[in-house]
């Protein structure tokens, strides 16, 4: 098995990508850091290096609370709770949504002992301890939490960035901390924020999430409408790609997708934030899904006459976010076992619109590739998770990689144009896009396409 384990609407800064324009510089020898910080009146810890801020709040189940990338805060953190530690005899029964980011166990309900009522408990908002493994070229932070009496599982998470990255890696262990035999899948649980930037009181218009759709899909529609109205308007399947369109209005959708990833961007400024788990096709998931997106908002009820309305409250009782699930498979723990599960968010500048997703970023618009004038012309908008250049591999008709160009340099904190005119000696058939990291490692394909106009043969 498997280790369960990102115009006004367009701020983000565009770097053209062509033959020999330009270059970024790394900084050498420069460490992460790890510090005792206050943050909205809590007490918190955070972990930085020179590209991104992550915020904890240990006493809060351990709570990933705010994570920075080039200045821009990702997540939701209720204004309504800023400051506040409140107890689960407090709480009594509800569950108080601080926000942030979290792990928690599936699947929820109170069928039985086998599902996790949503409400104030030790798993989610009780005292983690936090402390510092390694804090050099390398940064790692282990949040532990208290044994569970009502589920029986403990959860300690390991959160590890580099001095030169904006890579943020999780390592999450599920424990059964009883003398029984249980069976849970961990969910990892990120709330973004989306109001708007421009205007806190509104909304943000031009939010969007994807996943990779499955094609041999459990699900009618390819995704399933858990709770909310099914005809929503949000949800769609294009490209191979499940698409959220973030509407104000309360829905929960279940996806059954095998990508080993889900991408949310934020078009008002132009950042997104690509999340990448393990997937295992032999494995069993929660109702079959291994993604799950909630939005937060209003929601049709019926009224004491009998008749629907909508249910709206005021912004502070009903704020606007939305939650990216990832979960992992159905695992069976005997006494004193723990299982892991491993994810790797990846923070960009993106524009609105997805259409593939690799190891080595986002792609906005798709690789085009054209003859011209004694070679090809080549375009495409991509959003790189590595700093480093772009490679473009030339493949003859015979399908030998029969030349390399390298392009500029990118990076996370640019979404990368492509727009280049590449000369040749030999009749090309198709092209492949990869990121080469500064330290010369490839990430692999970024995108690929057949060069139009060119004739077959040799």
């Amino acid at each position: 098995m498997n280790n369960l384990l990102a115009s006004a609407r367009w701020r983000c800064m565009m770097l053209v990508v062509g033959l020999g324009l330009g270059s970024t510089a790394t900084i050498w020898g420069q460490k992460c850091t790890v510090e005792a910080v206050q943050y909205k009146g809590w007490q918190a810890e955070q972990l930085a290096n020179r590209w991104v801020k992550l915020t904890f709040v240990p006493q809060l189940g351990g709570r990933l609370m705010q994570v920075e990338f080039d200045g821009h805060p990702y997540l939701f953190v209720n204004p309504r709770f800023a400051g506040q530690t409140i107890s689960s005899e407090q709480a009594a029964g509800k569950w108080i949504n601080y926000g942030g980011d979290k792990i928690w166990p599936m699947p929820e309900g109170n069928d039985d002992e086998q599902h996790w009522v949503l409400e104030s408990s030790l798993l989610d908002d009780g005292a983690y301890s936090f402390k510092t493994l390694e804090q050099s070229a390398h940064c790692t932070v282990l949040l532990e939490g208290p044994a569970d009496p009502v589920t029986g599982l403990q959860y300690t998470r390991q959160v590890s960035i580099d001095a030169d990255s904006p890579a943020i890696r999780f390592h999450a262990l599920m424990h059964n901390a009883t003398a029984h035999t249980l069976k849970w899948s961990v969910q990892s649980v990120s709330q973004y924020n989306l109001a708007s930037a421009a205007n806190p009181q509104t909304f943000n218009r031009d939010f969007w999430a994807y996943t990779e759709e499955n094609p041999s899909s459990s699900y009618l529609d390819h995704f399933h409408v858990r709770d909310g109205l099914v005809n929503d308007p949000s949800f769609s399947i294009e490209g191979g790609l499940f698409r959220l369109h973030w509407m104000n209005l309360q829905n929960e959708v279940w996806v059954d997708s095998p990508g080993g990833w889900l991408a949310v961007v934020d078009g008002e400024s132009g950042f997104g934030m690509i999340e990448r788990f393990d997937y295992d096709s032999s494995a069993s998931y929660p109702g079959k899904a291994t993604v799950i997106f909630y939005k937060n908002g209003p929601s049709i009820r019926m009224n004491d006459a009998g008749n629907p309305e909508i249910a709206i409250r005021p912004q502070l009782q009903m704020p606007y976010y939305m939650e990216a699930e990832v979960n992992s498979p159905l695992v069976t723990l005997k006494p004193g076992a723990s299982a892991a599960f491993d994810t790797t968010w990846y923070p960009v500048h993106a524009s609105p619109q997805v259409v593939r997703v690799t190891e080595a970023g986002l792609t906005s618009s798709s690789l085009e590739a054209k003859v011209s004038a004694g070679g090809i012309h080549v375009d495409g908008i991509f959003s790189p998770v590595a700093e480093g250049h772009l490679e473009l591999r030339v493949y003859d008709h015979g399908g030998r990689d029969t030349k390399r160009v390298t392009l500029d340099q990118v990076s996370p904190k640019s979404v990368a144009t492509v727009h280049a005119d590449i000369p040749l000696d030999f009749k090309p058939s198709r092209v492949a896009l990869h990121l080469i990291a500064s330290d010369g490692s490839d990430w692999g394909l970024l995108d690929e396409a057949k060069v139009q106009g060119g004739a077959e043969g040799k």
